[in-house]
């Protein structure tokens, strides 16, 4: 591949820390708009302006514990923007900064809100392309979303492109929940915000939830159980992390997508790349490189640093858009 890691990081976990906490933040000028449910919930949504009215129109689902306002979703965001897109930036419920109405928060199987966005985005402008793209969990959403839908996705919907998937959930929560100082930090620093969203849920709907099985969690073995199972109908951890992995839908898939995967990524495990479901679907190309860390993929110079995923992911959608436009891009 054309993809140089940057040599002043250090290995999968230097890529991880330093896109997370320290990579220079974009601030493209965004609204929020406020999207109704049919359950009666909401999802917040930012959006950009693209370079025309009927312009491609990229939704992007952000990971585990991030929001519409993360760097790496800025970082796309701003780089679609430039190429002419417009772009719909979704927050899962829980996420937007305000807590959602209903006994729930979101988790990495849920694809109903975001095929409402589609759905409501399709009817917008019915002549214009949609995109897709996910980091990580949002990565997940999309790829198991396009799925279990095939051939019923809405025909706007041109093509995907997602970025650290861990596609087989299982192995993912493994993982963090194992030995070490560096899966202690991922783990804490995600649950840290998972306990205190499952709390608020807890105290506006006193008796849902155990608050001291909540506060217990310390791995996503205990932290899913308590919590995300019972929530969402699921038995079992188990079961959410076997029902919800995209790994088992990437046959299903009928839109050209793209799928980028380190193989040094310490929150998926190489072992749980999907190569051969990948392999066995025309419209799946899943791209392996052997640096990146998890939603990393740093490149350049500290004072000039790159995301080549991020840079990839879009060539990819801008080949794909123009296929179906009326018009050029930019």
């Amino acid at each position: 591949m054309d993809y140089l890691p940057a040599r002043w990081l250090r290995g999968g976990h230097g890529q991880t820390v330093y896109a997370s906490l320290f990579r220079p933040w974009p601030r493209p000028r965004t609204w929020r708009e406020r999207w109704e449910l049919p359950d009666g919930d909401f999802v917040d949504v930012d959006r950009l302006a693209g370079s025309s009215p009927g312009a491609p129109l990229l939704v992007i689902c952000h990971g585990l514990e991030g929001s519409s306002r993360a760097a790496y979703v800025r970082g796309l965001a701003a780089g679609a923007q430039a190429r002419g897109m417009a772009v719909l930036a979704m927050n899962f419920r829980s996420c937007s900064g305000e807590p959602n109405r209903l006994p729930r928060i979101y988790h990495s199987g849920e694809t109903s809100d975001l095929a409402q966005l589609v759905e409501r985005a399709a009817a917008e402008r019915p002549e214009r392309t949609l995109l897709l793209s996910g980091f990580s969990l949002g990565g997940n959403v999309v790829v198991k979303y396009l799925g279990e839908r095939g051939g019923d996705v809405p025909a706007a919907v041109a093509g995907a492109a997602v970025i650290s998937v861990p596609f087989d959930l299982a192995r993912s929560a493994a993982a963090l929940d194992g030995p070490g100082f560096w899966n202690w930090v991922y783990r804490e620093r995600f649950l840290r915000g998972l306990r205190r969203k499952a709390l608020g849920t807890a105290r506006r709907f006193p008796g849902l939830l155990d608050e001291g099985a909540v506060r217990a969690s310390r791995t996503f073995a205990a932290f899913d159980g308590t919590v995300t199972a019972p929530l969402h109908g699921f038995a079992s951890a188990e079961d959410y992390w076997t029902r919800s992995s995209s790994a088992r839908f990437l046959a299903g898939v009928r839109r050209p997508l793209l799928a980028i995967a380190s193989l040094d990524d310490p929150l998926v495990p190489s072992a749980a790349l999907p190569l051969e479901a990948a392999r066995a679907n025309p419209f799946v190309t899943l791209v392996t490189t052997r640096h990146g860390g998890h939603v990393g993929f740093v490149s350049g110079l500290p004072h000039r640093p790159g995301f080549w995923a991020e840079t990839r992911a879009l060539e990819f959608l801008v080949e794909i858009a123009a296929r179906g436009a009326s018009r050029p891009l930019g």
